[in-house]
Formats: C-alpha cells, sequence, structure tokens
C-alpha cells in the first residue's frame, strides 16, 4: 500500500475514517533500527503518533510527513509555513489537510524565533486574550488546557516535544532546536505548567519527534556555539547527540523516564519523509500537532 498517495481534499467533506497500521522502522531507520511508531491515515493523507501518547482517547496528536500535500519543490509538498517563499495558496491547502486528518479542529500556529517565549491558553483566565488578539503570536512552546485548540510546532530537523498531563489534562508543544536545548526550553515550559496549570511533573508524558539525530547533527564550531556543560553530548568528532539532551532535561524536570518515548528517527536521514534544512537548505517544515479533545 502507498500510504503517501496525494488527494485534494474537499473542505467539506466529511472526513474519511482512520485506518491504523503498526509501523516498525526496522532497517530503514539509520539511527536505532527498532523504532516504532504507530501510522494513521486519513484521506490518503499518513501521519505519525507515539505509543505513549496514542492510548489516551481524550488528546489528539500527528506528526506529519511532507507527503500528502500540494506544495512544488523545493517545498515539495506538505509544507505548513507561510515564512519561507512558498506558494500561500499551497500552503493554506496544505493546512488545511492536516486539520482535516484531525477532525476538522483549530490549528494554532506561532512565530518560532528560536528564543523561550511561551504562549499560554488558559481557559477562563486573562491569559486566554492572546489567543484572539490581532498581534502574531510570538514564541517557541505553546501550552492549553483548552480543548479544540490543536497546538502546531513547525519543524525541518528541530525537535517537537509533546507533553501531556493525563491529571489535570493540560498538553504543551515545544519547538526546541540546538538554540532551545542550550536554553532549555523544555524545562521553562515544564516550570509554567507546574506554575500557571497545576502540572505534576511525573504525572507528565512526554514525546520527542524525528528531528536532527547525532550522526548528522555536526558543529565545527562548537566551542564558539555550543556551551561547555553540553560537550558531554557530544561524539569524538564534532557531532552532538541533542535528543539524549532533551531527554535528560526532561529528567532533571521531573518528567519520569518512562514516560519519555524519543523516536530516534533523524530528518536529514529521512528526507524522503521529512524535511530537512540540514539536508536541503532551501525546503519546507512539516507539521508536528498536539490537541486536547
Amino acid at each position: 500500500m502507498n500510504f503517501y498517495n496525494r488527494r485534494r481534499i474537499n473542505n467539506h467533506v466529511n472526513p474519511a475514517p482512520l485506518k491504523t497500521f503498526i509501523f516498525n522502522w526496522g532497517k530503514s531507520c539509520l539511527i536505532c533500527g527498532y523504532c516504532n511508531l504507530i501510522i494513521k491515515e486519513r484521506n490518503g493523507v499518513s501521519f505519525y503518533q507515539f505509543p505513549n501518547l496514542v492510548k489516551f482517547t481524550n488528546i489528539r496528536h500527528g506528526i506529519f510527513t511532507r507527503k500528502g500535500g500540494f506544495s512544488k519543490n523545493p517545498y515539495q509538498s506538505l509544507n505548513v509555513s507561510y515564512d519561507l517563499g512558498d506558494d500561500e495558496t499551497n500552503v493554506k491547502q496544505n493546512r488545511n489537510i492536516v486539520s482535516q486528518c484531525l477532525d476538522e479542529k483549530e490549528l494554532v500556529f506561532a512565530k518560532q524565533v528560536h528564543g523561550t517565549n511561551i504562549i499560554k491558553f488558559i481557559e477562563n483566565k486573562k491569559d486566554y486574550i492572546q489567543e484572539i488578539s490581532d498581534t502574531p503570536l510570538v514564541g517557541d512552546a505553546m501550552i492549553t488546557n483548552i480543548p479544540g485548540k490543536n497546538l502546531v510546532v513547525q519543524i525541518a530537523d528541530c525537535q517537537s516535544i509533546f507533553m501531556y498531563d493525563p491529571v489535570v489534562g493540560v498538553i504543551a508543544n515545544v519547538h526546541s532546536g540546538w538554540r532551545g536545548s542550550i536554553n532549555n526550553i523544555t524545562s521553562h515550559a515544564i516550570l509554567m505548567m507546574k506554575k500557571k496549570f497545576g502540572c505534576n511533573p511525573p504525572d507528565i508524558v512526554a514525546s520527542i519527534s524525528p528531528s536532527l539525530g547525532p550522526c548528522c547533527s555536526e558543529f565545527i564550531n562548537f566551542k564558539k556555539e555550543i556551551p561547555k556543560k553540553f560537550w558531554e553530548y557530544r561524539d569524538g568528532s564534532n557531532h552532538f547527540d541533542f535528543w539524549s539532551a532533551t531527554r535528560d532535561q526532561l529528567n532533571d524536570a521531573g518528567v519520569l523516564s518512562e514516560n519519555i518515548y524519543l523516536s530516534r528517527i533523524c530528518t536529514k536521514c529521512s528526507k524522503d519523509l521529512f524535511f530537512s534544512y540540514r539536508g536541503e537548505g532551501v525546503t519546507g517544515r512539516f507539521a508536528a500537532v498536539i490537541g486536547l479533545k
């Protein structure tokens, strides 16, 4: 079966039923060889889900690929970013495709700047005014307890870190590239989840998306760019393992190891499925989405 056939979707068509497959990356994964993600298909478009999150029936989430959209090269084809030079009509259609795969619910995007600003959508709180403001949302993490708001991170080598506290019903989506790792945006997000939403870190379930792997995360000028405390994640050359860095930051913030799922899929090694800035330069961004039902 070809999971990635492009199909034009009428905005008024009722969503097709989901088809579920267990996807064993197997020998196709150049890093781990044992990655088990769950692939779902709707309207001919496929997206991946994490084993540790799929069991929660009151959230929806998906890691979309670059397949199944309308954009042309070099953004081919499911690019969801308006900021790269892609045709805006194609991007709008691509975003509609993602929305329809997730029951046509609202998609919330932010302008990502590799900083530590955190956007909060809190039900019945003053902070909620942010989402109806005319000012574009700027930040690299979003947190909400409002059902129906699907938080989207746009990535092409950076990590999207999904977090869900099933006890209090709060989700977060964090955009973390190497600058985000250095600034520990993950810890900042968890602190905000505690402070504003009453989350308890041991209750949080976290998943780390496909992203640039240690095989391809080379920093020739690491002595100038990477703080010394991160050098423990460096291999014998100039490559850094930011997957492990994020896992450790989650642990240090109180998230239990058994609640963390690391996909271990390198986007640069998998350019046929995912956009990769390191691998392609000018390219699109794929969507990583999580929301409360």
